[in-house]
């Protein structure tokens, strides 16, 4: 009876919503209370016991856990980055030193020693009688004596605070994640091969009153270190090597100079006009040699075979000049359609290229066994480009490749193979190609262009893979010229500038010395045929 009594008030006591609860669990913020009362004391841990500090243990401390506590089981375990397993000497991923090794008592002695010498020099500056308190060499002496026989240092020499055991090297996958915090990119890639190339102007010169055409070449750099340039209605010579300017010529009645190209060798400069007429220039003697017609407009394009100079003209026509003979004109070509912009023979002149504001290049055939060749037909007419071709320029270490750059419309820069006239690449700029050279030190070329940045850009070949970009030019780039020693090339740019670039320097450490057995640079095909 008394049993069914208890079971009822139990009943009745668990039922009852008012009052406190004497049983059940203990509530969170009861739980909390505690915790924060436990951790202010400084003997008391969060699981209730003491950590001893044990010294034995090389100045590591180790917690106890309680068994069975909910906070510990579910806390979760924090990872390290790139943690790999654990090194066979039984470290982690990191290096906790171990103080064992360290004399805490030779630290104590170097530090009151320290502090007691401080100590006496301040006493010392109050006082005067100072010569008293130095010690003597006997003192000194007993020092070291005393010192070097309880095996203490030198507080100068010795670091009170330091590790005898160094790291142990990490593992081989151990991946450190702040690595790339401290690596640097340089702009030389020993690994990928390529090289450093500077890309800004090593100098710029004044252009004033520069014509902005591109159908115009102004700009030409002679074997002789001498760059010639058309200014509106004068043609200046700057000499690199001097610095030295000299106006050659200024021409009257608004006629100007509209193209200009050196012959091979010597200072003999051929200028090609806006009445249609090309003259030669002996520039040594600052003096006009002759004057050779042929054309019914301007001559905006030239180029030197030997003896030979070769005029395009607004007519469409090609006039080859032989500069030796009274009846200068040998042959006339008659290839395009509107004006030839771009003339250049091969390296191994025995091909002629032109291109034309029609859109199309031509590859005529230079010499036979007799002579010139009189053919009036290209021996290829390429016409996949959708402008006006002006940049032209062969291969140097492959006569039969040739590159041509079209214009706003086109962008692209093409490769030929002379040898059946097929496409080798193509390669689209995305701006207006103005200008094509090769360089004779490395296997690249570098590009002219227009908008929208006007700049200068270098290709490897065959990949065509940009290799660098040059800017400086605030308005497009209208003409290039190579140094003599090919390792600079000089750009003239519409925003009235000359800038020299040293994009083809040679690279000291893989340079080679040329060899007394080296073949001699190929002759013109024009003068082997002269007897």
């Amino acid at each position: 009876m008394m049993s069914q009594f208890n079971f009822f008030k139990e009943i009745n006591s668990a039922l009852t919503m008012d009052g406190e609860l004497t049983k059940g669990p203990v509530p969170r913020w009861q739980k909390k209370l505690e915790a924060s009362e436990a951790n202010s004391s400084l003997n008391v841990t969060r699981s209730g016991l003491s950590a001893a500090y044990n010294p034995n243990l090389s100045g590591t401390s180790v917690a106890t856990k309680t068994p069975g506590k909910s906070w510990d089981t579910k806390k979760k375990k924090s990872q390290t980055p790139n943690k790999g397993p654990k090194t066979p000497g039984g470290g982690g991923d990191r290096f906790i030193p171990n103080r064992g090794s360290t004399n805490f008592e030779l630290g104590h002695y170097l530090l009151k020693q320290d502090q007691e010498k401080s100590e006496n020099d301040e006493e010392n500056e109050g006082n005067s009688n100072t010569n008293d308190d130095k010690p003597t060499p006997a003192k000194l002496e007993h020092r070291k004596l005393i010192s070097d026989s309880m095996q203490v240092a030198d507080s100068k020499t010795t670091r009170i605070l330091s590790y005898q055991n160094k790291a142990p090297p990490a593992p081989e996958f151990h991946v450190n994640p702040l690595k790339v915090v401290y690596t640097t990119k340089t702009p030389l890639s020993t690994k990928s091969g390529s090289r450093y190339i500077p890309t800004t102007s090593e100098r710029i010169l004044d252009a004033p009153d520069i014509i902005n055409n591109f159908y115009l070449n102004l700009l030409d750099w002679s074997t002789d270190n001498i760059v010639t340039v058309a200014l509106g209605s004068c043609v200046y010579l700057w000499n690199a090597g001097t610095g030295s300017i000299q106006e050659l010529v200024e021409y009257e009645d608004g006629d100007h100079a509209c193209a200009l190209s050196w012959i091979q060798d010597g200072q003999i400069l051929a200028i090609g006009n806006k009445s249609g007429i090309v003259e030669l220039w002996d520039c040594a003697k600052v003096k006009r040699l002759r004057v050779m017609d042929g054309h019914s407009a301007r001559v905006g394009s030239l180029a030197w075979n030997s003896y030979l100079v070769s005029s395009g003209s607004l007519d469409g026509a090609i006039v080859h000049h032989d500069v030796r003979s009274r009846d200068h004109k040998v042959n006339t070509l008659n290839g395009h359609t509107q004006e030839v912009c771009g003339l250049k023979w091969s390296t191994d002149y025995k091909y002629l290229a032109s291109g034309g504001n029609d859109n199309l290049v031509n590859v005529w055939t230079a010499v036979n066994e007799g002579g010139i060749s009189t053919a009036n037909e290209p021996l290829h007419v390429l016409n996949q480009h959708q402008a006006a071709v002006r940049a032209l320029d062969w291969c140097p270490w492959q006569p039969n490749v040739l590159a041509s750059g079209g214009g706003t419309a086109d962008r692209c820069i093409k490769f030929w193979n002379v040898n059946n006239g097929s496409l080798l690449n193509s390669v689209d700029t995305k701006s207006q190609v103005c200008g094509l050279l090769w360089s004779r030190t490395y296997k690249e070329l570098i590009s002219a262009h227009g908008f929208a940045n006007n700049q200068l850009t270098i290709w490897k070949y065959p990949s065509v893979v940009k290799q660098a970009e040059l800017t400086g030019h605030t308005s497009r780039v209208l003409q290039l010229a190579l140094s003599p020693d090919g390792s600079t090339v000089i750009s003239a740019g519409a925003d009235e500038t000359l800038r020299l670039w040293n994009c083809f320097a040679p690279d000291p450490h893989t340079t080679k010395k040329p060899s007394s057995a080296s073949k001699k640079p190929n002759q013109s095909a024009f003068r082997q045929s002269i007897r």
